[in-house]
């Protein structure tokens, strides 16, 4: 990746984090998703993870538990064995959240603010 185009993903990375961790899951989808087109490898399987994870809080958001559930534990298993990419996000405590989020979910647990997922820069 050149000086240029390295400068693009960072700022496409920026605005995708940004309106993911404002809860903007639709917007965030689609920032993402216009990364997730540019790579390939793990940081491509990383990203569709978060996309994914961003699509079930969207799911959630519109009462779709099942969705949500489900889209939740796919993206977790895709960004799960891939921690040490290095995407300038936290992606252990990223897995951390999801994992105690996916548990809320899969046993009906009450959910509060604070089990929304949040991608924490490095």
């Amino acid at each position: 990746m050149n000086e240029e185009s390295a400068k693009s993903f960072q700022d496409s990375l920026f605005i995708a984090l940004n309106l993911f961790n404002n809860h903007e899951w639709y917007e965030a989808h689609d920032a993402f998703e216009e990364i997730w087109n540019s790579l390939d490898g793990d940081e491509r399987q990383v990203i569709q993870g978060i996309l994914q994870v961003s699509v079930s809080q969207f799911h959630l958001s519109q009462g779709n538990l099942n969705g949500a559930t489900i889209l939740l534990g796919e993206g977790l298993g895709r960004i799960k064995t891939r921690t040490k990419i290095d995407l300038g996000v936290d992606l252990e405590s990223f897995c951390q959240c999801l994992e105690d989020l996916l548990r809320k979910l899969q046993y009906r647990e009450l959910l509060n603010e604070n089990d929304k997922p949040f991608l924490k820069p490095l």
